[in-house]
């Protein structure tokens, strides 16, 4: 379960970086501005991700190594 929380928290710190970039720099990286609904709210989205991706971190952390 540790694995998966880590695995799942760098996904979401990726996505959440490259969402930033897209944003900041125009380069076509991420998915988080292919999501339709999200349209105008790319930059909240991609700074929740990076939140997410902290707190799997945090989580990750306190778990037991299964």
């Amino acid at each position: 379960m540790k694995q998966l929380l880590e695995f799942l928290g760098f996904i979401c710190l990726v996505q959440g970086v490259m969402g930033l970039v897209h944003e900041f720099t125009d380069w076509h990286w991420g998915l988080v501005q292919r999501v339709g609904f999200l349209d105008g709210y790319e930059i909240y989205a991609s700074v929740v991700l990076l939140v997410l991706a902290i707190a799997l971190f945090a989580v990750a952390e306190n778990r037991e190594s299964d």
